[in-house]
Formats: C-alpha cells, sequence, structure tokens
C-alpha cells in the first residue's frame, strides 16, 4: 500500500472512531434495524481495524448471527443485505461532508471493498440459512402429512394424500415400520384414495413399502384402487403379485378384521312401542 493510500485508509478509520454515535444511528436508519442489534458489529469492525492485521473472523460471526435470525424472522434477501451495505452509504456521506474531504476520498475505495466482502458474505450466510429452514420445514410437512393412524389394536393404517415420490416414500417407510415396532400391529392398511395417480415409479414405490412391512412381520393391504388407477397399473403391466388391494379403506378394513379374527356386529335398530291408552 503506497504512503498516500496508507494515509486516505488511516482518515477513514479515524471518521469511524469520532463518528460512532452519528455512524449507528444514521446506519440503523438505513438498515431498518435497532441501534443496539448494531453496534457490537460496529465495535467488532473498530476492533479487527485497530489490530491492522485484517482479521474480521469475529466480525464474520456476527454477521453470520444475524443473517441467521433475519433468515429465521422472514426478512427478505435485499433487507439483510442492506443491513451491511447501508454502513458504506453512511461512511461516503460524512466522507462528503469533511473537511479534508480529498484525503478522506481515496480511502473510500479501500472501505468500499470491505463492505462489499462482507455483504457478500452475508448474503451467502443467509442463503444458506434459508435453504436450511426450508428443508427443516419441508421435512416436517412430509412428517404432517403422512401420519400413520391405530384404526383397532394390531391395526394400523397410512393414509396418503398427494404426490408420492422417492423422499416421501422413505419417510412413509420409516414411520410405518417405527409404528409397526411401538405397537406391535401385524396388520397394515396403505391407503392411496388421495393419490392422483399411480406410475410405475409410484407403484415401485409402494411394492418396497409392503415389502418392508412384510419383513417386520406385518401383513399389508393397499386400499383405494379406483378404476382409473386399476385401468393405469394393467396398462403399465406392474404386478402387485400376492398383495392383496381393494377399493376403498372399508373393503380393506373388513378384510383385514377377517383376517385377525375379529367379528363386527350391524347394531339391530331400536323398536319404539307407541300404546294410546283410552279416555
Amino acid at each position: 500500500m503506497s504512503v498516500q493510500a496508507d494515509t486516505a485508509r488511516r482518515r477513514i478509520e479515524e471518521l469511524l472512531r469520532t463518528s460512532e454515535e452519528q455512524i449507528i444511528s444514521r446506519w440503523a436508519k438505513i438498515a431498518k434495524a435497532s441501534p443496539e442489534e448494531l453496534s457490537e458489529l460496529y465495535r467488532a469492525l473498530l476492533a479487527a481495524l485497530d489490530a491492522g492485521k485484517n482479521d474480521f473472523a469475529d466480525v464474520r460471526g456476527l454477521l453470520a448471527e444475524l443473517s441467521r435470525s433475519r433468515a429465521r424472522a422472514g426478512f427478505a434477501p435485499s433487507d439483510t443485505a442492506r443491513a451491511v451495505f447501508g454502513l458504506k452509504e453512511v461512511v461516503f456521506e460524512l466522507a462528503e461532508a469533511d473537511a479534508d474531504r480529498a484525503e478522506a476520498a481515496g480511502g473510500l475505495v479501500w472501505f468500499s471493498r470491505l463492505i462489499d466482502d462482507l455483504g457478500l458474505y452475508t448474503f451467502e450466510t443467509y442463503t444458506d440459512a434459508r435453504e436450511k429452514i426450508i428443508l427443516d420445514q419441508a421435512e416436517q410437512l412430509l412428517e404432517l402429512s403422512t401420519p400413520v393412524v391405530k384404526m383397532w389394536d394390531g391395526i394400523v393404517a397410512v393414509p396418503l394424500i398427494g404426490t408420492l415420490d422417492s423422499a416421501r416414500t422413505q419417510v412413509v417407510m420409516e414411520k410405518l415400520l417405527q409404528t409397526l415396532v411401538d405397537t406391535g400391529a401385524e396388520h397394515a392398511i396403505i391407503d392411496i384414495t388421495g393419490v392422483p395417480a399411480v406410475d410405475t415409479q409410484v407403484a415401485q414405490h409402494l411394492l418396497k413399502t409392503v415389502v418392508a412391512a412384510r419383513l417386520m412381520g406385518a401383513e399389508c393391504v393397499i386400499s383405494g384402487i379406483r378404476p382409473q388407477i386399476a385401468h393405469t397399473i394393467v396398462t403399465l403391466g406392474v404386478e402387485f403379485g400376492d398383495i392383496v388391494t381393494k377399493a376403498s379403506l372399508a373393503d380393506a378394513l373388513a378384510h383385514t378384521f377377517r383376517r385377525a379374527g375379529i367379528e363386527v356386529g350391524r347394531a339391530r335398530p331400536a323398536h319404539v312401542s307407541i300404546r294410546a291408552e283410552n279416555a
């Protein structure tokens, strides 16, 4: 670094130290953040500059936490980036109003590059945090959209709604097998009434789930085989082998009751007698 450039940089650093309150107040308005939120970050930046070693590890750590907290709070990427780039705007304003404006202007190039680097790091951290949040939410939605319901003692059911892909099939299989272990159920019903379409891939996923359940000692029935789905399965040449399939969940439950030796009787209609008495 030349002597002139070093002098210009020192002038910017001096402005940062002597105008701390003014800078933080103005920065908070631009960044739409509280002054307290930015004060720790600002002082970490000053400490890094005072050290003279260009070690901004603490600054990056605080920026990472700021990015993650804003990602969790639902801030837009532009709002998060503005929280960093706003500091550059404030310092530019101060440099314009500085008595040694020409000297300070030379240091703005260095300061601009520094803030740009920190801003890009903030944006990358924000993006990573948002991706993780989205993945976590997707996993939670898969869990919620794939319940395993206890229908009777020893009988569980998995009502599926929506598209069945590899990721969701894995969740279905894991939840079903874990429920079989927890409850000791020997019968399972996989209902696909809410699955809009069944192709070769979906059929293979179902077969894998049934085989996995059988390995756990449970007999599986697939219900919800509507005429359109039956036609598609036959057209695709998919073989379900000895797997029992039923048109409706009620049919599957009735079949499972018979296999489990459970008798369910129909309630007899009640008879009401009305007798008229002579006046």
